[in-house]
């Protein structure tokens, strides 16, 4: 029982900074997403079209990498006694 007491603390400290974290890429990535779209739709060469593609790609995996890191520290926060 005193070990659950010591650990809730560091607990809640790490659900509020997941919290700020998925705001915070929800959020840029949305923005990020939306002006790489809007920047593949108005470009006329074929190399700027390409570039856009694959800053859309990375902004992609770079959400999807933050959701499964998330996720694994759920999972860890989950291994803890208490």
């Amino acid at each position: 029982m005193l070990l659950a007491t010591n650990v809730q603390p560091v607990l809640d400290i790490i659900n509020n900074w997941i919290f700020v974290a998925r705001a915070l890429v929800g959020s840029i990535g949305a923005l990020a997403f939306v002006l790489a779209f809007l920047w593949k739709m108005t470009a006329v060469e074929p190399k700027t079209v390409l570039q856009a593609k694959q800053w859309i790609q990375r902004i992609v995996v770079g959400t999807i990498g933050v959701e499964m890191a998330s996720t694994l520290v759920d999972v860890l926060k989950g291994a803890l006694p208490g």
